[in-house]
């Protein structure tokens, strides 16, 4: 499997920067980096919030902004209208090939924890909606103001909302130039 850059702001006893890529140490370090996004405490409610924030002000949007965010939110944190979109590409994790599925003893304990799981390919597509979306996103304010603003709440306002896809924005940048897949990982 190709490196993978491992999303999450999500390790406490990691040191990561907000907003930049950090190498742990360990034997595996040449196989993953872990971003810091900024602004989350190091938790996931912000971009849960961002996807409820999302289905607050999709409605008063343009259609076509509407469907590219809708694509790039499903496909990282957001599990859409009808809550069903599935963050783990089928055949990310495979399990070794002695193990049998139905035994817990050696079917790979790969999901506990595991919040996004994509495969380099599902990188690329992910990376170029957000390029696509990044000079339109502005466009989003005035109906994030006045359907989904909350004032001292999780991604409140809509700097918050933009940073956090800005965030985004730099992770499948730099994974999609890097040929990386992606996982998010809860604590």
């Amino acid at each position: 499997m190709a490196p993978t850059a491992a999303i999450a702001d999500l390790q406490p006893y990691a040191p990561v920067v907000e907003g930049d890529w950090h190498r742990p140490h360990g034997p595996h370090r040449a196989s993953f980096s872990v971003y810091g996004f900024r602004n989350t405490l190091g938790s996931f409610k912000a971009h849960f919030w961002a996807g409820e924030r999302w289905e607050s002000v999709r409605d008063h949007t343009d259609p076509q902004v509407r469907a590219e965010l809708d694509a790039l939110l499903r496909g990282l944190i957001w599990g859409g209208m009808d809550g069903e979109a599935e963050h783990v590409d089928p055949g990310f994790f495979r399990p070794a090939p002695a193990a049998d599925a139905t035994d817990p003893a050696t079917r790979p304990a790969v999901d506990s924890g595991v919040l996004l799981a994509r495969t380099p390919d599902s990188v690329r597509e992910l990376a170029a909606t957000s390029e696509r979306l990044r000079p339109r996103l502005g466009v989003l304010r005035p109906a994030f103001d006045r359907y989904a603003a909350t004032p001292g709440g999780w991604v409140g306002d809509f700097d918050a909302f933009a940073d956090l896809l800005e965030d985004w924005d730099r992770v499948l940048s730099e994974a999609a130039r890097r040929g990386w897949g992606l996982v998010g990982l809860s604590q």
